[in-house]
């Protein structure tokens, strides 16, 4: 089965691919079954298996979220967005639009509003799945250790006094109503303007999207006994303005100095649990008394956690100097 999950998270690649390049639902269900020699029903039957959803449903999902985006960052117009994204007309696209959302195409660039979108697929998630991984004893990079300034700016997010961890901090969500990982970072996905985005990839589900843990200003004790939240979020604009969903919070983050401990690209079926020993490893031997600097647990602090294969895996500590 791990397997199977690991095929069906190649495909869900391709599938996003096609949607990319603009291929009809035919072409991409065809094209994906042949390359990886399964029948059209048979890739069906197991894709509906595993996402709960049937194929079709998923990719116009899809197509109407990267639709939207469009609606909101471009200028173009709704009939060239409509049939950039596989819609035979206006009208179609319309009933699809305001089937899903609640809204026309027209009304929502009028005024965005915060929707969940159809995000991607990720089957073989080892955290969500929580199976673990292969691990080497070694990777290819060390951990770099550095401080930074960073500006004033908000944090949208939601908040979790009892987890403990990326897995079970969504467990513990999912018994919450509308707090569930689909709809947290469906509605993520719609809101414009985040500043970890990589300058304009919004488009790209889950883009811009950090775990984070705040010393809470309520001075609230979590279950390890501190006064410490853990949240899920994004980081925007300390001038943003726009509309917050009702089951999330918004606050400002003052401008601050943060101390990174940062290792980069790695492979994460192999490599994950080596670099999370290591990062670990290091912020556990990072001399502070030498640095000048401690960690600041003032509250309305917040450590933010970034974890991104491809890119990093970062945290990012307050400090303050002593």
């Amino acid at each position: 089965m791990r397997e199977w999950y690991r095929r069906m998270q190649e495909m869900i690649d391709e599938i996003e691919n096609g949607i990319r390049n603009q291929q009809d639902e035919k072409l991409v269900l065809e094209g994906i079954s042949r390359s990886f020699g399964y029948s059209e029903y048979h890739f069906s039957r197991k894709f509906r298996e595993i996402s709960g959803m049937t194929f079709r449903d998923y990719v116009r999902y899809r197509r109407l979220a990267c639709a939207l985006i469009a609606l909101r960052d471009t200028e173009e117009r709704i009939l060239d967005i409509a049939l950039k994204y596989g819609f035979a007309s206006h009208a179609a696209f319309t009933h699809a639009f305001r089937e899903a959302y609640g809204v026309t195409p027209s009304a929502y660039r009028k005024h965005p509003v915060p929707v969940v979108l159809r995000t991607i697929l990720r089957p073989f998630d080892c955290y969500l799945m929580s199976t673990g991984e292969k691990s080497m004893m070694q990777t290819k990079d060390d951990v770099k250790t550095y401080f930074v300034t960073i500006p004033a700016h908000k944090f949208l997010h939601i908040r979790n006094y009892e987890s403990i961890g990326y897995w079970d901090f969504w467990q513990k969500q999912s018994l919450i109503p509308g707090q569930d990982c689909e709809t947290i970072c469906g509605l993520l996905d719609s809101i414009p303007h985040k500043l970890d985005d990589l300058g304009g990839s919004e488009a790209d589900s889950g883009a811009g999207q950090i775990m984070g843990f705040l010393n809470d200003p309520s001075g609230r004790i979590c279950s390890w006994g501190i006064p410490l939240a853990e949240c899920y979020g994004v980081r925007l604009p300390l001038n943003y303005n726009g509309p917050i969903p009702e089951q999330m919070l918004l606050m400002d983050v003052p401008e601050g100095e943060y101390l990174v401990f940062e290792h980069g690209p790695f492979d994460y079926e192999t490599e994950n649990s080596a670099v999370e020993q290591k990062i670990e490893a290091a912020m556990k031997a990072f001399d502070y008394a030498a640095s000048g600097y401690q960690l600041d647990t003032t509250p309305g602090r917040i450590f933010y956690f970034y974890h991104d294969c491809k890119r990093y895996w970062k945290y990012v500590r307050p400090v303050k100097k002593t």
